[in-house]
């Protein structure tokens, strides 16, 4: 029974696990575009909450998200309260899900969904396949639980102690906290409440306990997430926890309290099911549904009480975070779990490591003009983060699952690695460039208004390049590319000219108007800029290439 159990609990999870990348791939955009219209309202955090949870089918990994997000700065305490208690409710989609009795289709769904997955060769229809997969591998994890868990209704023991949970309810909620921080899924555990219920091994009044317990135990995973994370994103971890418990505490107080209130509650759920078109429904499908109805109504009870729920976690774990952000602020672990959440903060961490390498670019020819000591030291600084910022990225880049991915999503990863490498090759010249800062003023050269004049005009284009490079990451707009193409094939026909110039002022024909010195030192800078250029020329090379592979895509 033990082996068909785990078994069954096994085929059960990794079927939602299939499931849910299937699902992912195949909604990845619209899970980007919920995040993105994310806004301060507590409603609108409960709405993107529900339907990101809905479609990676696991409130555990959106609430781990989340405390990335607060951790990451990308959200406050108060927008992820909104959306963990959207996560608790578009949690419960899975339990309807499972409380349909399609285990008779399993197999159809596990034929059609492999042999769909395994030979399609176009990747929607793949995706696909893998969702009907998971969805049968799912089920027939289910019926393997229910058929394992038969014997247990004619154990004198097992319902003695199902029914101690009708009795004392508290033994219920700490099972369901066990089995699901010990498991890590709300919804496997569920599973198994189902398998135990269509076995006539447990009854409603015994079931609910144990499913306020699955929701406390659910918060495990946040709080785990949590540890090494900022102040705010241990307070985003604490206010899960708080709401599921406190849920919880309030349907035990009202069982304990108000005579027959499991029965009641029962009646009121057979009422609102029968409104919905659910007559008689069975009594798999009443625990699905008192599990929906219980996330709504915690939601309701606490969702005016957001302001109160911030001031309480703020009390229960006092103290200012004055942690000094170095290296990435964007991306974090926890969006692992969401690989088409964790391209997009991949991008925006790409456009802040550019903003800093062109400071660095402009701090660095500034300070060659003005003889600006002051700069050497900024650019070391700023040098010192975008190398953190290049080796996090580059690790975080490496761990994102490319299982959940498409193809053009696994393209436009390998390509944003090559950006990064040449988004830190630009600082690297700019630091070159603090070098030559650092000779000229300890050899106290000097440079002929030519010199400077030359410096000057290749300065400016570059700087246009930058700018270009910057909005060409954010918008893709090839137009830009080109535009930067262009500009490089100029730099690189001026930089031959004015190093032939250069030569030439130094034992050419204006021999001795220039110190050799100084005229090595220019065309070392020259040098970097020019370099500067190629760098920003690869960039646009790498985006081009991502839009031409998207074109293909659509086209097939």
């Amino acid at each position: 029974m033990a082996i068909g159990l785990l078994g069954g609990l096994g085929l059960f999870i990794y079927g939602m696990k299939q499931m849910s990348e299937g699902l992912q791939k195949t909604a990845g955009k619209k899970l980007r575009h919920f995040l993105a219209v994310m806004t301060a309202k507590p409603i609108m955090g409960v709405a993107v909450g529900t339907v990101v949870t809905a479609i990676i089918q696991s409130s555990s990994a959106t609430t781990v998200m989340v405390v990335g997000f607060v951790n990451a700065g990308l959200m406050s305490l108060a927008q992820s309260i909104g959306v963990i208690m959207g996560a608790n409710i578009g949690t419960t989609v899975t339990a309807q899900l499972i409380a349909f009795k399609l285990g008779d289709y399993a197999f159809h769904a596990i034929a059609i969904g492999a042999f769909t997955y395994l030979f399609s060769t176009r990747k929607k229809v793949q995706y696909f396949g893998q969702i009907l997969l998971g969805f049968g591998l799912l089920f027939l994890g289910m019926e393997t639980m229910e058929t394992a868990m038969h014997p247990l209704r004619s154990s004198p023991v097992f319902l003695n102690w199902m029914e101690s949970f009708s009795q004392y309810p508290v033994l219920g909620v700490l099972t369901g906290v066990g089995v699901t921080a010990i498991i890590q899924s709300s919804s496997a555990t569920f599973g198994i409440l189902l398998g135990l219920v269509s076995t006539g091994a447990i009854h409603y009044s015994a079931a609910i306990p144990i499913l306020l317990g699955s929701n406390i135990g659910t918060t495990v995973t946040a709080v785990l997430s949590a540890i090494g994370a900022n102040l705010t994103a241990k307070r985003a971890a604490a206010a899960h926890f708080l709401f599921n418990v406190f849920g919880a505490a309030l349907m035990i107080l009202f069982i304990y309290l108000i005579p027959n209130f499991t029965s009641g509650l029962e009646n009121l759920l057979l009422t609102i099911s029968g409104l919905f078109g659910q007559v008689n429904p069975s009594e798999e499908r009443l625990i699905a549904n008192t599990h929906t109805f219980f996330n709504i109504l915690n939601t309701l009870i606490w969702l005016p009480f957001t302001s109160f729920m911030v001031y309480l976690v703020k009390k229960i774990i006092p103290g200012e975070d004055l942690t000094i952000k170095r290296g990435t602020t964007f991306i974090d672990e926890r969006m692992l779990s969401t690989p088409y959440v964790a391209i997009d903060q991949v991008k925006k961490e790409i456009l802040a490591m550019i903003n800093i390498s062109q400071k660095m670019v402009i701090t660095s020819v500034e300070g060659f003009l003005n003889k600006d000591k002051d700069a050497i030291k900024k650019i070391r600084r700023r040098e010192e983060i975008v190398n953190e910022m290049e080796e996090e990225l580059l690790h975080f880049i490496q761990k994102i699952p490319q299982g959940q991915l498409n193809d053009i999503d696994i393209r436009t990863l390998d390509k944003y690695f090559a950006v990064v490498d040449d988004i830190e090759s630009i600082a690297d010249d700019a630091n070159d460039i603090a070098d030559l800062i650092e000779n000229s003023l300890e050899n106290k050269l000097k440079f002929s208004p030519d010199a400077q004049a030359t410096i000057q005009e290749v300065f400016a284009i570059v700087c246009d390049v930058l700018d270009s490079t910057r909005e060409l990451i954010e918008t893709d707009d090839l137009e830009i590319a080109a535009e930067i193409l262009d500009a490089e094939e100029k730099l690189d026909r001026m930089q031959i000219q004015f190093r032939e110039e250069s030569i030439s002022r130094i034992k050419g024909s204006k021999a001795g108007s220039c110190d050799p010195n100084s005229g090595i030192i220019l065309l070392e800078l020259l040098d970097d800029l020019e370099h500067t250029s190629d760098q920003m020329a690869d960039i646009a090379h790498s985006i081009i290439e991502i839009y031409e592979q998207k074109t293909e895509e659509k086209v097939v």
